[in-house]
């Protein structure tokens, strides 16, 4: 049997090391005892590291989850697919028209393993477009005069 050491991570090099064997434990279908283990070890000593060298403490939650989507390489749409949306509600989260549930925060910190408190911040959103509003109040407004016109006659 073979024995792996692992140490407390010192360096962004032993980090990032350590942050892709998980998926790579979890991808090899695996699923003894001492796997399981090695998982939760490399979790452990991952979130440490993290709580020690958080630089995302003040981040704004949507410019953190494009990082975080830039730095793990996940479009839009593959991102949408993990949390079982629309590319629509996606692409609405990314442009600060739409905020995130609690739902995707959870996701979001397993995702990244980060604390959902990183997500979980307040940002403003863009106001809704009153054009919409505005075109469908004047659409209201012309079939209301159509009727009246029709009923005069």
């Amino acid at each position: 049997m073979e024995k792996i050491l692992y140490s407390v991570i010192k360096t962004a090099q032993q980090y990032n090391k350590y942050c892709v064997k998980p998926e790579e434990l979890v991808e090899s279908n695996k699923a003894t005892r001492r796997v399981q283990d090695e998982i939760e070890l490399l979790t452990l000593l991952i979130e440490k590291y993290d709580q020690e060298h958080n630089t995302f403490k003040d981040a704004d939650p949507i410019e953190l989850l494009k990082y975080m989507m830039q730095e793990h390489q996940i479009q839009a749409v593959e991102f949408a697919n993990i949390l079982d949306v629309s590319a629509g509600l996606v692409s609405d989260m990314l442009h600060y028209k739409k905020g995130m549930s609690k739902s995707t925060i959870r996701i979001l910190s397993v995702k990244f393993r980060l604390n959902q408190e990183a997500f979980n911040r307040p940002y403003k959103l863009l106001p809704t477009r009153p054009a919409i509003s505005a075109n469908i109040k004047k659409a209201k407004r012309s079939r209301t005069k159509k009727r009246l016109a029709l009923s005069e006659i």
